[in-house]
């Protein structure tokens, strides 16, 4: 009997349709256990070992092999000159690596990280990302670069960044946006760049970002806003453009922001409240779409008869008059001038030299 229940077909499919539900109980706790054992002795475990918190210690010449199930790393604040060679840490979803000494990213850094969704890399020492950075984050939807020593955003950059919803770059040296630099950005949803040192913006540096909807670029040093600028902005509902270089503002820049609702701050520039930018600013209130929130901190720079007035506090009538003045004094010019040439060509024809009686005479 008892040979008979060993050699059953029956019998030992019954008991391998037992082993594959064990099997797969028994097998992650293996695996949890496995993993508590390699918990770096300097770093701090949960008891699962999914996240791992190893900030604040000095990494500098320590080889960290943190656990393969880890999902949350904490490596900030630990002396690192470069990325740690991490490999297979197929499940993790956040690496810190801010406040470090960090100055490249070498080629690879990310290999094996593809469930990476949240990078902070902030407070570095990163000059240049190169044009590997973006390999292997196409699942990233978060990332820190503020405080760094980027001098420009460069085309390739962000080439594989095809998922990100969230880019910091605030408190760079950045001067420049190359053309196509967030081109690939299309699901981003908030960009960073204040405290950078932008002068200007193309017409298209954010052409593809019709899902953006907070824009930060205070603190720069922008004088001039291309008309077209905004026209894709289809979700934007927050632009700070606060602490700039600008003088001028084109009514057509703001009336072209194609979203239901946008707070607007435009304080802290060095505006010339020349008779154009009161006319500007008089016709915003009938853009419901834009709300500007920081109305009565905007101070006129120039000319000096009107420095430090607020531009809200403008008798807009004196433009009106100006303007109808300016009108009135073209067109007695325009009359004037058609009169004179009318008066020439008369006495031309009555004068005795005249083409015309020369002709008369001969007949």
């Amino acid at each position: 009997m008892e040979s008979f229940f060993i050699k059953s077909p029956v019998s030992t499919l019954f008991a391998s349709s037992l082993l594959v539900p064990m099997l797969l109980f028994i097998l992650p706790n293996i695996l949890v256990i496995s993993s508590l054992s390699l918990c770096p002795s300097i770093c701090i475990c949960d008891s699962s070992s999914l996240f791992v918190n190893c900030s604040g210690t000095n990494l500098t010449n320590i080889l960290i092999s943190p656990p393969l199930v880890v999902e949350f790393l904490d490596l900030s604040d630990c002396s690192l000159y470069s990325i740690p060679l991490l490999r297979n840490l197929w499940r993790l979803h956040a690496m810190l690596l801010a406040h470090n000494a960090i100055s490249e990213v070498k080629n690879g850094s990310w290999r094996g990280l593809q469930s990476l969704e949240i990078l902070d890399l902030n407070d570095n020492n990163i000059t240049d990302l190169g044009g590997s950075f973006s390999i292997d984050l196409d699942s990233l939807t978060h990332l820190y670069l503020a405080h760094n020593v980027l001098h420009s955003v460069m085309r390739y950059n962000f080439k594989h960044l095809h998922s990100l919803e969230l880019l910091d770059l605030q408190g760079n040296l950045i001067s420049k946006l190359e053309p196509g630099a967030l081109r690939s950005l299309t699901q981003l949803r908030r960009l960073l760049l204040q405290n950078n040192q932008l002068q200007s913006l193309r017409g298209d540096d954010f052409s593809v970002l019709q899902k953006l909807e907070f824009l930060d670029l205070s603190r720069n040093q922008i004088q001039d806003l291309p008309s077209v600028l905004f026209t894709p902005l289809h979700s934007l509902t927050f632009l700070n453009l606060q602490h700039n270089n600008l003088r001028h503002l084109r009514f057509q820049t703001l009336s072209n922001l194609p979203a239901p609702g946008t707070l607007l701050l435009l304080s802290f520039n060095p505006w010339e409240c020349d008779c154009d930018l009161q006319r500007v600013f008089g016709k915003l209130g009938s853009l419901h779409k834009i709300s500007l929130q920081d109305g009565g901190n905007l101070y006129c720079a120039d000319p000096a008869a009107l420095r430090g007035r607020p531009i809200t506090s403008l008798d807009t009538r004196l433009c009106v008059a100006e303007t109808v003045t300016v009108l009135v004094i073209t067109l007695t010019v325009l009359v004037t001038v058609i009169g004179a040439i009318v008066t020439a060509e008369r006495r031309r024809k009555k004068s005795p030299g005249s083409p015309g009686r020369e002709m008369y005479a001969q007949d």
